[in-house]
């Protein structure tokens, strides 16, 4: 199988990951995994920003690589920070001499075997959600074909990212919404209750549901939900 063919499968295991209820970290996974197989390359780690602003190790191909992400996030700095930062690729083609930038990063990648590093944006047009780290223990940046391709991967994991991200955001709001018809129609049940209780007309009757739920600073959800099951209304209905 050449280069082209094992491309051609990974995008297709990586779209084959973006369902409806899809593992954002599998599909993480798959992305290393698929990054060290295609490109020269001898690991990978992905760094992501949550929804805080915090940084964390979302996946990696080693422990080597996956504690040397937790080094960046805990020093502040490195090149998959900068990426994600400024959504460009950050190149260092020997770590040995390129020590200016970052230089806790680069004894300790050394340490771990790794002479040169890639570093590639998680980003979707104007947001950016983590970055790509490539790491190689030989010195030297990688082809431009190769970070295409890198980035190409990248590029998918983003728009799964992203898309759960939206669909999260998307359940809230809807549980939130379902969550203001639910009480809303409580509320219509309680003013038919004082209305009837208190022979009086529906606009009145809110009218007093709201003076009480101001008056003792309750919750009108929670007063119209008690005279629905069967709370005394009488000081209910004086409110008014």
């Amino acid at each position: 199988m050449d280069r082209y063919d094992g491309l051609a499968r990974a995008f297709v295991r990586l779209a084959d990951t973006l369902v409806a209820d899809f593992d954002v970290i599998e599909l993480a996974q798959q992305l290393v995994d698929n990054a060290v197989e295609l490109l020269p390359v001898d690991a990978a780690g992905i760094v992501l920003a949550d929804v805080d602003g915090d940084f964390q190790v979302l996946a990696s191909n080693s422990e080597q690589a996956h504690l040397l992400e937790l080094f960046q996030i805990q020093q502040g700095s490195g090149p998959c920070l900068q990426a994600y930062l400024t959504g460009q690729p950050v190149i260092v083609e020997d770590l040995r001499t390129d020590t200016e930038r970052w230089p806790a990063f680069a004894a300790r990648a050394v340490e771990a075997g790794y002479l040169s590093v890639q570093a590639l944006p998680l980003r979707l047009r104007t947001e950016r959600v983590g970055a790509l780290n490539l790491l190689r223990a030989v010195p030297g940046r990688l082809s431009t074909t190769d970070i295409e391709i890198g980035q190409a991967l990248a590029d998918v994991a983003t728009i799964g990212i992203v898309h759960q991200r939206i669909a999260m955001r998307s359940d809230v709001l809807n549980q939130q919404l379902q969550t203001a018809l639910n009480t809303r129609a409580v509320i219509e049940q309680a003013k038919g209750v004082l209305a009837e209780r208190g022979k009086v007309d529906v606009d009145s009757a809110f009218t007093a549901l709201r003076a009480y739920a101001r008056n003792t600073n309750t919750l009108l959800a929670d007063v119209a939900r008690a005279v629905v099951e069967g709370a005394d209304t009488t000081a209910i209905l004086e409110a008014g």
